[in-house]
């Protein structure tokens, strides 16, 4: 069986799979305060798969981009229930689970809000048994998305498509991509497991090191926090009066 935690964002997913099938799936609504619900409901979720932590063969987990806070609680989490049981642990990207729901339509982007009038996007292909990256993760200017997907066949566009500005969302149809409906935009841990699942098995035929201390985030940007530049010096008062 495999755990799979997802919490960069406002709402959380915790799944429990095996060989990549999802068992139970829990997702709510953490907003920024995902670290005292995380390991709550991992619990109730091996509770309702009536599955013991024991029966655990691999932790899978969501390396952003996304919120600062969130990646840090879910990495955590997923570092420490594998460090102990002695499991591998593999991270996959936000954008790549948001986009692997729509495997099957061949070319799919996924587009997330980083603030700052920024968006990460990248580009994937599929179906499933052939799916790859293709361009990014990488940040972007709204008026720079169609670019930023490259040339070639447009397909289907899935993420933080309501928060693009209309002038966005107007040249990524005239492109000829295909907007995803809310519902299927849902960021879902049953995807990361299924998603999880099989570069499991493609890193374990490569004999990778999945220790779990290699767990890497995506920030795409440095956060903002941790120490900061010092304020600009205040001007002498009779400097201030010099200039009056």
């Amino acid at each position: 069986m495999e755990l799979s935690i997802d919490s960069v964002g406002l709402q959380s997913s915790v799944a429990v799979s095996d060989a990549g099938r999802p068992l139970v799936e829990i997702n709510w609504p953490t907003g920024r305060r995902h670290t005292p619900s995380l390991v709550p409901t991992v619990d109730e979720a091996m509770r309702r798969a009536g599955a013991e932590r024991s029966q655990l063969t691999a932790v899978f987990v969501d390396v952003g981009p996304g919120a600062y806070g969130g990646i840090r609680a879910g990495m955590a989490a997923a570092t420490a229930i594998a460090l102990a049981l002695g499991l591998p642990a593999l991270g996959v990207g936000r954008l790549e689970i948001e986009a692997y729901a729509h495997a099957a339509a061949g070319v799919v982007a996924a587009v997330h809000s980083a603030g700052r009038r920024q968006w990460a996007v990248a580009r994937y292909r599929g179906p499933a048994a052939e799916w790859r990256e293709e361009a990014g993760p990488r940040l972007v200017a709204a008026d720079d998305l169609v670019a930023a997907l490259g040339g070639g066949p447009a397909g289907v566009c899935c993420g933080d498509l309501d928060d693009l500005p209309d002038a966005a969302r107007a040249a990524l149809r005239d492109a000829g991509w295909t907007p995803a409906g809310p519902g299927a935009n849902m960021r879902r841990a049953a995807l990361l497991a299924e998603l999880g699942w099989r570069r499991l098995e493609a890193a374990r035929a490569r004999g990778d090191d999945l220790h779990p201390a290699r767990l890497q985030p995506i920030y795409l940007r440095e956060p903002a926090i941790g120490p900061q530049p010092p304020p600009p010096a205040e001007e002498p008062q009779a400097m201030k009066e010099t200039s009056r």
